[in-house]
């Protein structure tokens, strides 16, 4: 699938570098609240040796190939759509790459579809409520490695 000057393609091990770049980056500009469970290093090793290896990675790239974002589905308590990971470059808000990237999957995931974000993060929860998710229940952070409060979202 692809919009002009965009290509949504599986992610692959080789792209473990870019991916946790793009990770790394966007959490310290977006998420300032949240404290890094894990160093840069150990982000690394777990996108090549874990995130990536287990499938489910989706990565949208520019035409010169540059990695814009990427969206990773997971199983989780159950549930075979369980958005772990959407993140979009930093620089890039507002270019709509997000909500594409989230409607190209929602348009091949069985719902109930469920995520999880933290509470202070104003902008996902609004960008997931605009795409239909409503909030199911809150957490007091003690359920993630951040410890922040979070919301899970659901999409039926």
């Amino acid at each position: 699938m692809s919009t002009p000057g965009w290509r949504l393609r599986p992610a692959t091990v080789a792209d473990a570098p870019a991916l946790a770049t793009l990770h790394l980056s966007t959490r310290r500009r977006w998420l300032p609240y949240a404290p890094p469970a894990h160093s840069d290093a150990e982000v690394q090793a777990y996108f090549a040796q874990q995130l990536l290896p287990a499938g489910g990675a989706s990565l949208v790239e520019a035409a010169d190939g540059d990695v814009l974002a990427y969206l990773v589905v997971q199983p989780h308590d159950g549930c075979s759509s369980w958005i772990s990971h959407l993140y979009v470059r930093a620089d890039l808000p507002g270019q709509r790459l997000g909500g594409w990237l989230l409607a190209q999957a929602l348009g091949s995931l069985q719902r109930p579809v469920r995520l999880y974000t933290f509470q202070s993060n104003g902008g996902a929860r609004r960008f997931y409520e605009r795409a239909g998710f409503a909030a199911v229940a809150f957490g007091d952070g003690s359920g993630n490695e951040e410890g922040c409060p979070d919301v899970l979202y659901e999409l039926r």
